[in-house]
């Protein structure tokens, strides 16, 4: 009698089979633990649905990546070792997903590495298979890279599939099909023309969910907060940098309800009761003539501001905020489009790209976040005065209210 498979019931995609291999792997207690790390971090504060973990999001991508290996028809040696990459590219992330990565001196794939090559997990994996390989997949490197960590690859696939449905954010939904039954795999993933409409749906719909999701302002508050307690932690050697893959979400929010450090415990009351910062000024980055200089600003030099800020405006200085949203890089406007055997940017081959290129500062800004108490003394604040700020554009015309991207 035939060996009965197993499934996994996906809210996205359905029953996703796994082998008996795959389930040694994601019974290992380093797997387990991607079920108490959030996807999105603290994002559940503004939408309250969004409570996935990065253990559906591994096998999610498992799913798309097993998709793509088949429809480029390769070996089935390769589909199993890019099924396990895809399951265990996230391995090594700390609690709350990329929040904590933000206070690290390492990437998240680097834990990876480790978690990969240095744990019990490595002991199951070499039954099977060359960890180093595995590796270079999940850090986007040799032929096999590009599927898991590229430009176009079945990671950013799956999150924002599963963001979008987990949000309710309705512009994250894209043809994830058209999208992997048109990619050859040559000198990295290659589009054909027929797979350009959906590809540029994947890219107005990323556009979009940085503002709605990712990049919300109150996102990017709730963040802030958090990586100020996490790094006071660190800094006081409560938490170790280097074992921050061991953590999940209910370990870092015990340690910080139960710490002494009086600046530590009163944020995880606030984020506990959604007590959050509010923002007392906001600048978008396309009233710049030049806004990319505004990712040339140091750290240090945000640090001083807010420290001089907290100074003027009588408040102390770990609770004045000065956030730059993240830079909008969107990768995936490098894929190479095949056009009659010849190779073209994506960029070039769509007004749409090309379009988004030039509108990726629309939407970004900086902001200053200070407790609602305070709000009040800010009505006449000019961040000028505290920051080397870029040239303003006066000549400009912004056509975006700014008030469309704000939630209640």
């Amino acid at each position: 009698m035939a060996e009965k498979k197993k499934f996994i019931r996906d809210s996205v995609y359905g029953d996703i089979s796994l082998n008996k291999f795959e389930e040694r792997i994601m019974d290992m207690p380093q797997f387990q633990r991607l079920r108490r790390i959030k996807q999105l971090g603290l994002i559940n504060l503004i939408y309250p649905g969004a409570t996935h973990t990065r253990f559906e999001h591994s096998v999610g991508t498992m799913y798309l990546g097993s998709k793509l290996a088949t429809e480029l028809d390769l070996a089935d040696d390769d589909i199993e070792l890019i099924r396990a990459s895809a399951l265990l590219h996230d391995v090594g992330h700390g609690p709350f997903s990329h929040v904590s990565e933000g206070v690290l001196s390492v990437p998240h794939e680097e834990f990876t590495k480790y978690v990969v090559t240095k744990t019990s997990m490595r002991d199951l994996l070499e039954e099977k298979f060359d960890v180093n390989e595995i590796v270079d997949i999940v850090t986007g490197k040799g032929y096999l890279g590009p599927i898991v960590s590229g430009e176009l690859d079945v990671d950013r696939m799956d999150y924002l599939l599963r963001d979008s449905h987990n949000t309710g954010v309705a512009y994250g939904v894209i043809d994830y099909e058209r999208i992997i039954s048109n990619l050859k795999l040559d000198d990295g993933l290659i589009l054909d023309i027929k797979g350009v409409q959906a590809a540029e749906g994947a890219l107005v719909s990323r556009y979009f969910m940085y503002p709605s999701v990712y990049q919300h302002h109150t996102t990017r508050i709730v963040n802030s907060m958090f990586r100020r307690a996490l790094k006071r932690v660190i800094d006081e050697d409560i938490i170790k940098e280097n074992e921050i893959y061991k953590y999940d979400d209910t370990d870092i929010i015990s340690m910080f309800r139960r710490c002494e450090n009086p600046f530590v415990n009163d944020i995880m009351s606030r984020l506990d009761n959604r007590i959050i910062m509010k923002r007392v000024k906001t600048i978008r980055l396309d009233n710049f003539k030049y806004p990319e200089k505004m990712y040339k600003i140091e750290q240090s030099a945000l640090r001083k501001a807010e420290e001089e800020i907290g100074e003027d405006y009588n408040i102390d200085k770990d609770y004045v905020y000065i956030n730059i949203a993240e830079y909008p890089r969107f990768d995936e406007m490098k894929t190479q489009v095949n056009v009659d055997d010849k190779l073209y940017p994506l960029t070039e081959i769509s007004n749409i790209i090309g379009a988004l290129s030039k509108a990726r500062f629309n939407i970004p800004d900086i902001s200053v976040y200070v407790p609602q108490e305070e709000k009040s003394k800010f009505e006449k604040f000019k961040l000028e005065n505290y920051l080397d700020l870029p040239e303003i554009d006066r000549e400009k015309f912004h056509g975006i209210h700014y008030d469309q991207i704000k939630l209640f």
